[in-house]
């Protein structure tokens, strides 16, 4: 054996890379690192396979994995309270007044109108807190959540009623036009105080739920004015209805603000 020379090789850390372990760390994430595989076990022994050459890879996929299922969960929290007090609302109200509360083109219309904002929780904004840990489907959490929120929708529908029937003396047509614009605005709106743990005021919506939301509130204000509504069964409503709509619909957001905070601070999720 002859010396001939030294032969060095380099493998520079990656510049960025102590940022991506950080944010890796912060994700809830223990980063290791294992050498000496051969690269024909790699592959098929690995549960995840790089395409690209950076970790930056598994920090956006951990983030956009977080991110789709907390907005999962903000649907299913929101469809299951909301079908729960409304159920519970049209049957409470079917046993006292000596007509249906809602017709059922008029149900069916509310409930298209309420799926869009619904729908555009997909593309919500997610609060930071809610991508530093992973979580799971935890089915008892979310049947508590929906046996707080539903009756709270419950009360503020029946309160709804009261109001029409006994304070502003609604006809029968003016009863049904009246639930139906408290229930899709309350329903789109309440979506804006559910969707956080935070303070509502303090947790910027997603400029597509933001936007549907008042869109559908004003297609709910302005539909018992147009001519379509007859074949709805809508009737116009005097103006000084709206008045008392809105302190309802105040009402219920500040309830449901305050119902909030309690129901996680009790909670363990």
């Amino acid at each position: 054996m002859t010396f001939l020379g030294l032969l060095a090789f380099a493998d520079p850390i990656k510049p960025g890379i102590i940022a991506t372990i950080g944010e890796l760390k912060k994700s809830g994430i223990t980063f290791k690192i294992i050498t000496g595989d051969n690269e024909l076990v790699a592959k098929e022994a690995a549960n995840i396979v790089l395409l690209e050459k950076d970790l930056d890879v598994l920090v956006r996929g951990v983030q956009n994995g977080r991110r789709t299922f907390a907005n999962r969960l903000k649907y299913v929290f929101m469809a299951t309270s909301a079908n729960f007090g409304n159920m519970f609302s049209m049957a409470g109200a079917s046993l006292f007044l000596p007509f249906l509360p809602l017709l059922p083109k008029q149900i069916l219309l509310t409930n298209l109108l309420t799926d869009f904002p619904e729908m555009s929780i997909a593309g919500d904004r997610v609060d930071r807190e809610m991508l530093t840990q992973p979580r799971r489907w935890n089915i008892k959490f979310i049947c508590n959540f929906m046996l707080t929120f539903g009756p709270l929708s419950s009360i503020f529908d029946f309160l709804t009623f009261g109001i029409l029937l006994l304070l502003l003396h609604a006809s029968q047509g003016q009863f049904r036009t009246g639930w139906f614009m408290e229930s899709v605005i309350s329903a789109s709106v309440i979506v804006l105080v559910v969707r956080t743990r935070r303070p509502f005021i303090r947790s910027r919506p997603g400029k597509y739920l933001l936007l549907s939301t008042l869109i559908i509130a004003g297609i709910t204000l302005v539909l018992p004015s147009l001519p379509v509504a007859a074949a709805f069964g809508f009737r116009p409503v005097p103006v000084f209805f709206f008045p008392a709509l809105g302190a309802i619909l105040i009402l219920y957001s500040l309830s449901a603000e305050m119902a909030k905070r309690i129901f996680y601070r009790l909670a363990k999720f």
